[in-house]
C-alpha cells in the first residue's frame, strides 16, 4: 500500500510542477500561442480494451468522459508544450463465448463491462498552424478505482466478477497521445486518441478476461480559458 501512495504522490507531483512552470511562462505564452495558455478543459470518451482471445465474440465501445487543467508553455512561435492532469473514465463491455478452455481460466459465457478511473498527465508538444494545431507526446496514468460489472449472469461466476477491484489492474498505465485542435479566442475544441503501451490486467481472473489487453481511447474536449 506504500509503495502505492508512493507512486500517486509522484504523479500529483509532476502534474504540480508542470502548472507552476505554465505559470510562470504565462505572459510569455500569450505572445506566442493562440488560444487559452491555462485552463479547463473537458470532453467524451470513446474507448476499447480490443481483448484478443478465441472466446471474445463481440466487443463494444465504452462511453465515459474525461476532466482537467491544461497549460500552454511556448518554445517559439510554432512550437509549445502542453502539461495536463486530467481525470479519466475508460473502459469497454466484452462479450464471451465460453469454451472448455476458458472454463479452466475461470471464463465462462456471459457480458462484462470494465470501468476503470485514472488520473493521466499528458505532456505533449504542440505545432501551431494558425488557429489549428497538432498535437502528439507521452501520458502517464494512475488508476485510482474500477469497477467491473457482470451484465449477463447467466455463465460468468457473478461473485468473482463482483470481487474484480483496482488491485486486480496494472495501478500505472502509460503511452502515446496524438490529435488535432482549434482555437477560438478563449476556448479551444479538438480530438485526441491515447493508445496504450502496458496490459491493463493485472494477474488472475482479471488478466484471464483481458488477455494482455491495452488501453485505447477517442477523445472529443472542448476547452476554456482561465
Amino acid at each position: 500500500m506504500k509503495k502505492k501512495n508512493t507512486l500517486f504522490g509522484r504523479l500529483a507531483g509532476i502534474g504540480f510542477l508542470a502548472f507552476v512552470m505554465v505559470s510562470t511562462g504565462q505572459v510569455m505564452a500569450q505572445e506566442y500561442s493562440p488560444g487559452p495558455n491555462l485552463g479547463v478543459k473537458a470532453g467524451v470518451n470513446f474507448s476499447q480494451l480490443y481483448v484478443d482471445q478465441p472466446n471474445v465474440v463481440d466487443q463494444d465501445m465504452k462511453a465515459g468522459y474525461h476532466i482537467g487543467l491544461f497549460g500552454k508553455i511556448p518554445v517559439n512561435d510554432f512550437l509549445a508544450v502542453q502539461p495536463e492532469v486530467l481525470y479519466s473514465n475508460v473502459g469497454a463491455r466484452i462479450t464471451y463465448g465460453g469454451s472448455d478452455l476458458a472454463s479452466v481460466l475461470g471464463i465462462e459465457e456471459g457480458k462484462v463491462r470494465f470501468n476503470l478511473n485514472y488520473v493521466q498527465v499528458p505532456i505533449a508538444v504542440v505545432a501551431n498552424l494558425g488557429p489549428f494545431n497538432v498535437h502528439a507526446g507521452p501520458y502517464l496514468s494512475y488508476l485510482v478505482g474500477a469497477n467491473v460489472k457482470n451484465l449477463k449472469t447467466a455463465g460468468l461466476n457473478a461473485s468473482q466478477i463482483a470481487e474484480l477491484d483496482t488491485d486486480s489492474f496494472n495501478r500505472l498505465d502509460y503511452g502515446v497521445l496524438g490529435g488535432i485542435g482549434v482555437n477560438v479566442d478563449a476556448f479551444t475544441v479538438g480530438a485526441r486518441y491515447n493508445y496504450g503501451l502496458r496490459a491493463v490486467g493485472d494477474s488472475g481472473l482479471a488478466g484471464s478476461l483481458t488477455n494482455n489487453s491495452k488501453n485505447g481511447v477517442f477523445q472529443l474536449y472542448v476547452g476554456f480559458g482561465l
